[in-house]
């Protein structure tokens, strides 16, 4: 059994963290609640625009546009918006799983990486860091999603990358939060939105299909890709503020139960004590 000084010295040590993991949900909460509103009001814009940028392709027919046929290298841009910090519970390591379980082959895989946390575990497990951009998700701007989703789409348009996908954390609310991996490009459409499409007259475009989509698709993905920062940012507070609340209540738990071993020793102490105490009285008489 362990000494009173023992439990003692860890219950404080307890203590001292349980105030850490107070302080850092208070923060996070405060975080959260910016990140959130910032998400639910950017929300609706995000999926109107895909929305109505899929189902505008899917009435247009067979178009011979490079942004929507798969290129011909095998190698597949991943953009991957995590965290730079840890302690988030498994925040960052679920964005990870979403890479190492889609069944892509890890030579065909390119990671622009925004989130130092998962980059760390990415490379340890072999893939390819094309690119990093984790200052990004400090204080995310629509400028830096369109600046880096021009770098990615150059690499499609010369061929270097056949497909990009885009994983995050979708953000539904203060205590729920999905890992995401969605497609971007070549767009994919589901059946409903093409027996639609085959049901409307096919979309025309003016001057020419080419001159609009090169505007729309890098708008879309541009957008796509902010929604997914602002949401990535929101679901990181909201599992932080979760994964600290947790940890301050396993503290409680836990301080209660040295509390109660402590209580026990002392009480074996002093038990131990008045038997000396009265064995020697007896021995002296």
């Amino acid at each position: 059994m362990a000494s009173m000084r023992d439990i003692k010295r860890r219950k404080g040590s307890i203590q001292s963290t349980q105030q850490i993991t107070k302080a850092m949900k208070l923060v996070s909460t405060v975080k959260l609640q910016k990140a959130r509103n910032r998400a639910e009001q950017s929300n609706p814009y995000f999926n109107h625009m895909y929305q109505t940028v899929t189902s505008m392709l899917a009435r247009s027919g067979n178009l011979n546009h490079p942004y929507l046929k798969p290129g011909n290298s095998q190698k597949k841009a991943v953009i991957t918006i995590a965290s730079n910090r840890g302690l988030a519970g498994g925040y960052n390591s679920n964005v990870v799983k979403l890479i190492t379980n889609s069944g892509m082959a890890k030579e065909d895989v390119q990671v622009y990486m925004i989130g130092r946390k998962a980059k760390e575990l990415l490379m340890r497990k072999g893939y390819e860091i094309k690119a990093d951009y984790s200052d990004v998700i400090e204080g995310p701007t629509y400028d830096d999603a369109s600046v880096i989703c021009k770098e990615v789409l150059e690499a499609f348009s010369k061929g270097e990358i056949g497909e990009i996908y885009l994983a995050y954390t979708h953000f539904k609310n203060t205590v729920s939060h999905e890992p995401t991996l969605m497609k971007l490009l070549p767009v994919e459409f589901d059946e409903a939105e093409l027996k639609e499409a085959e049901a409307n007259v096919l979309m025309n475009y003016e001057p020419n299909e080419e001159e609009a989509l090169n505007l729309i698709i890098p708008k879309y993905m541009t957008s796509l890709f902010y929604g997914a920062l602002v949401e990535a940012v929101a679901s990181e507070n909201g599992a932080r503020m979760q994964a600290m609340d947790s940890a301050t209540s396993n503290a409680d738990e836990m301080i209660s139960d040295l509390t109660l071993k402590y209580n026990r020793a002392r009480q074996s102490s002093i038990t131990q004590e008045l038997t000396e105490i009265i064995a020697g009285a007896e021995a002296i008489s």
